[in-house]
């Protein structure tokens, strides 16, 4: 059991809730149709492509080796395709509508000034940078409180902390926010002795004690940050519709100088608003959620959404790391919506500021993301929840895929074939084109849209800061993939024997890499890039070409993470403006308050308006 609820007690409270109206929403004979019109294009296309990858393979003759090239390469293709489509249905919803989240998430909300429901704002931290924490935290106080909606809003800060420095620094930040807004608004403090359950145990433990109190909670990490307005804007909507369980906000970076959250940031403004946008349209109220800037109903949260140990020993048993996607299929099957609000605006979180650390939180996820190989047969289950779990799982699985793929692929290449071509050129070239298309079509789809938007084009730069941009991240993202496949496949090895992930803070700030740091992390990268390397050129393989993102990726990562942790790299490209984001041309009155470095150094809106007045880019 995942859910600590009785079978007869989820049934009765399910009964006792199928009275409430229903949420605002398309008529779910029309939401099935989105589904079943999503799942054809996708199926058709994964199809498509492995009868082009089988023929490709078939010059020579179709051998077992070409079968599991065959393999691979289809366990590689669910998460592509599903961007894919995701994009071109964004795009089409970015052309056609002037509010296309409207449109994908229409639900009705409450005005700021019928807001009454008590809500939680739960900032859940662990040996975190308290300094962060405290000026988030009393930032978006000052706005609530100015919003004249504060008498509804209590704060509790949730401390998981052991290291004793920072124990003292949260006591003595705590002490400062409640001098500073008491008795304006409630400030609890309350640290737990051990973390049973992490970060999910952590608001549980809310849940028991004070969950009676509140009717919904409002979840943060210690890096987050959220407009008033838009927590105003969120209370509102789960007021007006009470099947409505958890409403999940677009979180986006805040502005960096780290030069790798600077393009790793960039690209995902890039491919989020296509990807959202599509995959709201056919998700519905069966979205996802993702642990933080989230807004959650709190009593169907507690009966429905409690999590216990899996059975076992970790990595695979034990406490779940992963645990908002699976309390988003939870609260689904309790009869609850659980939607995506995509809105770039009024929630933000900050990236990790260095390969190191970016390598680091996916490896967790990575952990947590495969203990849904024992929940896959939850009972109960929404479909599109349990889809949603599967996906959550191939994330990962087809990095070892893609790995044994081009690593095949490169001794296939490089052994001299004893009769014929070992695959047919022009096939090979139309699928590598194809495959190309549909992993870059969710920023294409946002870049198009914003170059033929003179606002979209002002919100980042500027038409030429934009392309120089998107180029740019292109190749960085292309360098980083088999860095990330290869942490990926590693780490999935050592699961297999055992081996865990620890769990501990983030290093939120921007910071030097040491070489020896580097290399400690990334020489498994570096060795098999050097080892592809030196097999193709021994081997003369000139129709290697297609496999050079992936060796070089590999044989760069070490210059690739010191080159993007160099603080004065960071400096300089906030300097000039490149992969610049709208908060930093625009700031709003919360971001500006913060006096990141990033924002200081940028030249503003009102100069890159003026550059995009200059431009012949499309237009409106």
């Amino acid at each position: 059991m995942i859910c600590t609820a009785s079978r007869m007690e989820y049934r009765m409270l399910t009964d006792r809730d199928s009275a409430l109206p229903n949420e605002s929403e398309p008529d779910f004979e029309g939401l099935r149709q989105r589904r079943a019109t999503f799942l054809i294009l996708v199926l058709a296309t994964i199809v498509l492509a492995v009868a082009l990858m089988a023929a490709t393979l078939s010059s020579g003759g179709f051998d077992l080796l070409d079968v599991v090239l065959t393999l691979c390469f289809a366990l590689t293709l669910p998460w592509t395709v599903i961007g894919f489509w995701n994009a071109v249905i964004g795009f089409l919803l970015m052309r056609r509508h002037r509010d296309p989240a409207s449109v994908v998430c229409p639900l009705d909300a409450d005005p700021p000034s019928a807001v009454t429901a008590k809500t939680a704002i739960l900032s859940c931290i662990r040996n975190e940078n308290v300094e962060r924490v405290v000026c988030h935290l009393d930032r978006m106080i000052q706005g609530l409180q100015q919003s004249g909606n504060g008498q509804v809003f209590e704060i509790f800060v949730l401390s998981d902390s052991d290291w004793s420095e920072c124990i003292e620094a949260e006591e003595a930040g705590m002490q400062y926010l409640r001098e500073r807004w008491s008795p304006q608004m409630s400030i609890r403090y309350r640290r737990r002795p051990d973390n049973p359950g992490y970060k999910a145990g952590n608001i549980q433990d809310f849940m028991s004690r004070w969950g009676d109190h509140f009717d919904f909670a409002l979840v943060l990490d210690a890096d987050s940050l959220m407009a008033p307005e838009t927590i105003l804007r969120m209370v509102g909507i789960m007021q007006r519709n009470p099947r409505l369980g958890i409403l999940q906000s677009l979180v986006v970076g805040l502005p960096s100088t780290s030069a790798f959250a600077r393009i790793f940031q960039f690209g995902m403004r890039l491919g989020m608003r296509s990807y959202s946008l599509g995959s709201a349209w056919w998700q519905g109220d069966s979205g996802p959620y993702w642990g933080h800037n989230a807004l959650l109903r709190v009593r169907p949260f507690r009966a429905y959404c409690r999590l216990d140990p899996l059975p076992g020993r970790p990595p695979l048993g034990g406490w779940i790391l992963s645990h908002d996607q699976v309390e988003a299929v939870l609260m689904r099957r309790a009869g609850y919506a659980v939607r995506v609000l995509p809105d770039e605006r009024g929630s933000w979180e900050e990236n990790p500021p260095n390969l190191i650390e970016f390598v680091r939180r996916d490896l967790r996820w990575c952990q947590g993301n495969l203990q849904y190989l024992r929940l896959l047969g939850t009972p109960g289950l929404h479909p599109i929840g349990r889809v949603q779990l599967v996906l959550a799982i191939l994330m990962f699985i087809g990095s070892p895929a893609w790995v044994l793929f081009m690593t095949l692929a490169a001794l296939q290449i490089g052994r001299v074939p004893e009769s014929g071509p070992l695959f047919d050129p022009v096939l090979g070239w139309s699928l590598f084109a194809l495959i190309m298309t549909m992993v870059f079509a969710p920023k294409l789809a946002t870049l198009g849209s914003l170059l033929l938007s003179r606002d979209g084009r002002a919100d980042f730069g500027g038409g030429p800061r934009l392309l120089a941009g998107a180029v740019g991240e292109v190749v960085f993202s292309t360098l980083l993939a088999p860095v990330m496949a290869l942490a990926h496949t590693l780490f999935i090895g050592g699961l297999l024997f055992g081996r865990a992930i620890v769990w501990s803070p983030q290093r939120r700030d921007a910071h030097r890499l040491k070489a020896t740091q580097a290399l400690r992390r990334l020489w498994p990268q570096t060795l098999f890039g050097l080892a592809a390397l030196v097999w193709l050129i021994a081997t003369d393989a000139g129709g290697a070409v297609f496999l050079s993102p992936f060796i070089f990726g590999a044989l760069l990562a070490v210059p690739i993470a010191l080159l993007t942790a160099w603080p004065r790299l960071g400096a300089w490209l906030a300097r000039i403006g490149l992969w610049r984001i709208p908060e930093e041309v625009d700031p709003p009155p919360l971001i500006r308050a913060l006096g990141l470095p990033a924002v200081r150094r940028g030249r503003g809106r009102v100069a890159a308006s003026e550059q995009v007045a200059a431009e012949s880019i499309g237009g409106d």
